[in-house]
């Protein structure tokens, strides 16, 4: 799979998906800085990749605009520890696989999969 991490992801799920065998670029590594949301997200659209952020913007460009994307997972948690996002990571991958062109939502409660809306013209 291919996944870009938004600047507000940690570095070091980027280093996980890497070892794991995926293709994970970061804004902070990958692109220049300062970059729009609606920048980011074009990207991740225009080479087919799954935006990982904590930014809850993405929510209203993707459910309220209904901008195009490739699929996003936003982390929603109290706890942001790293080492429970990569453990979050390991269950979509296995368990939602065929979900991650949606936009997933992981909060203290569970995965909630937000199917993509019809863009407007």
């Amino acid at each position: 799979m291919k996944f870009l991490l938004d600047e507000s992801a940690e570095f070091r799920l980027a280093t996980f998906l890497e070892g794991e065998g995926h293709d994970a670029k970061t804004i902070a590594r990958d692109f220049q800085h300062s970059l729009s949301d609606e920048e980011v997200l074009a990207i991740a659209l225009r080479e087919q990749r799954i935006l990982i952020t904590n930014d809850r913007d993405f929510g209203e460009l993707i459910v309220r605009r209904r901008l195009e994307h490739a699929g996003v997972i936003f982390f929603r948690l109290r706890d942001q520890a790293v080492e429970l996002k990569i453990e979050w990571l390991r269950t979509i991958i296995a368990q939602h696989g065929d979900q991650v062109d949606q936009f997933l939502v992981v909060s203290d409660r569970g995965i909630r999969v937000r199917r993509a809306a019809t863009p407007e013209p």
